[in-house]
């Protein structure tokens, strides 16, 4: 179990893990940046199914996006999912980031559509299905609470995994969100669950049920 921490150690770990995620959204827009700065056209970086020469997109397609309001759609969800995930799951964050991202990308990589896939979206589909799906399997008050909050902002999301427009790359929604519904399952038990609040009169009940019958018996005698 995690040991009992106060509020200032909670903050503290809720802003590490804002940090960070912090820390790749700027990455995001400084690549987006150069990219119009310099007129460059990164989009042929991203992935192609099926191209050798595409699978280095599985790596930097998730960085490139096509257009500002791309990347601004982007940017809350990679923000709010991403501080839940390494706040509420830090052991588990590590193996769900790099396995969603790179999971997801091999998925459209092999059965997409033929075009240019980019953009975060399909790491940020498995982080969502991963809070959701273990905020069920676990039920502690912390899966709960984060569960609750993701479903209430981003609940609608879920319908992303379907196609709806065809510039959008719903196979990098699919099989993120797929990957990050099996490691929720695999990982349920890595993070301990949070120690559990008890109360003095708890403590009060508990001692006088252990207290021994004959010492009543012989007080009332």
């Amino acid at each position: 179990m995690y040991p009992d921490t106060n509020p200032a150690e909670d903050r503290a770990r809720w802003r590490h893990a804002f940090r960070l995620t912090m820390a790749f959204t700027i990455l995001l827009w400084i690549i987006r940046g150069v990219e119009v700065l310099f007129h460059l056209d990164l989009a042929r970086y991203g992935v192609f199914p099926l191209q050798p020469g595409s699978l280095v997109g599985i790596l930097v397609g998730p960085l490139i996006h096509g257009s500002w309001s791309h990347l601004f759609a982007n940017t809350p969800p990679i923000l709010i999912l991403g501080t839940a995930l390494l706040y509420g799951y830090p052991r588990s964050a590590k193996i769900v980031i790099t396995t969603v991202y790179l999971a997801s990308g091999l998925g459209v990589w092999l059965f997409a559509r033929p075009a240019y896939h980019i953009g975060a979206s399909g790491l940020t589909f498995g982080v969502l299905f991963f809070l959701l799906v273990i905020g069920i399997l676990r039920r502690d008050r912390r899966a709960i609470t984060l569960t609750m909050i993701v479903f209430f902002l981003y609940g609608s999301m879920i319908w992303g995994i379907f196609p709806t427009r065809p510039e959008i790359s719903f196979e990098s929604h699919f099989f993120g969100a797929a990957t990050g519904t099996v490691l929720a399952f695999l990982l349920r038990h890595r993070d301990p669950a949070p120690a559990q609040k008890t109360y003095s009169w708890e403590n009060e009940c508990d001692e006088g049920e252990e207290e021994d019958p004959d010492d009543i018996d012989n007080e009332a005698g």
